[in-house]
């Protein structure tokens, strides 16, 4: 896996790709295909975390791809180190001649830069893609600014990823993204109420940070990790509706015709189809009955 790192642990001098990458898509890919042939400088994706409207506006700012996931989607770009700079208050405040000279160019040592062309930094995001190019070229870097990819819905955007997941269109998703959107989480251990109705689930710790499709029920694919091979499951996301209808939100798992111990372990999760929203029935045997069927549709959706 390449490395996760800081400004100043970053190997130098570097070609850089800069932005934010959520969600990793063909825009995306364009920009960063720009440095990665680079010989004289190693190729480095650098990115802003947290968001900046985080701490600007206080924000939440849930992520398509959480930095140690988009470590393992860089690699096979020709990536060969992924820089976050740490953002806060201070940094907003410096002005773009400050940021390219300091950060940039000091720091980060950058011979060359891609950004896109809707690009925007620095105090007040009072610079833009020219901007940049008019300063690095003052020190003889190169900067190269990629137009902004469409195709006939309009420009690809992580927001446009987004509103397909909180669609639950998970195949709009996957065309825009040119992959499987996929989530991990820590199994933990739950109270049971799934194996006492003859459904055992794996209930899943995922990342705080992690953007989440659609609340309902999915057929899906789980991988354990250290595994290759997936296994069929139907996943609930989002609370109890019938046992406890003031429960959290919840992500749980079931493997389809499996019986595997998969307490402590770490599981990928690939919601495939949302099969349903979540509903509230009379009683235990009339849900267990419904996740009969929700198993039947997933077979028949993932063989």
């Amino acid at each position: 896996m390449i490395p996760l790192c800081s400004p100043k642990e970053a190997s130098l001098p570097t070609a850089l790709a800069l932005g934010s990458f959520d969600g990793l898509h063909a825009g995306h890919i364009r920009v960063i295909e720009t440095i990665t042939h680079e010989v004289s400088a190693i190729p480095t994706v650098v990115s802003f975390w947290p968001h900046p409207r985080e701490i600007l506006f206080g924000e939440a700012r849930l992520r398509l791809d959480l930095p140690e996931e988009k470590t393992t989607l860089l690699e096979p770009l020709g990536v060969k180190q992924l820089v976050l700079i740490p953002f806060d208050r201070s940094l907003a405040k410096l002005s773009p001649e400050v940021f390219v000279n300091q950060i940039l160019l000091k720091t980060l040592q950058a011979k060359s830069i891609s950004v896109g062309a809707n690009f925007r930094f620095g105090k007040n995001r009072e610079g833009d893609a020219d901007t940049l190019r008019n300063l690095a070229m003052q020190s003889g870097a190169k900067v190269s600014i990629v137009p902004i990819l469409e195709d006939k819905e309009g420009r690809m955007s992580s927001s446009r990823i987004r509103s397909a997941l909180n669609k639950g269109d998970l195949k709009a998703a996957k065309r825009l993204m040119g992959r499987a959107y996929t989530f991990r989480g820590n199994v933990v251990k739950g109270k049971g109420l799934g194996r006492g109705i003859g459904w055992p689930t794996a209930n899943l710790e995922v990342d705080g940070r992690k953007f989440l499709p659609r609340l309902g029920v999915y057929a899906a694919r789980a991988w354990i990790q250290g595994e290759s091979n997936p296994f069929q499951a139907v996943m609930n996301l989002g609370p109890q509706p019938t046992v406890n209808p003031t429960s959290p939100s919840a992500v749980e798992v079931h493997l389809l015709d499996e019986e595997i111990d998969l307490r402590e372990t770490k599981l990928k999760i690939e919601p495939v189809v949302r099969l349903r929203g979540q509903q509230k029935f009379p009683n235990l045997e009339a849900l267990s009955e419904q996740i009969s069927q929700d198993a039947d549709s997933a077979r028949s959706i993932l063989k």
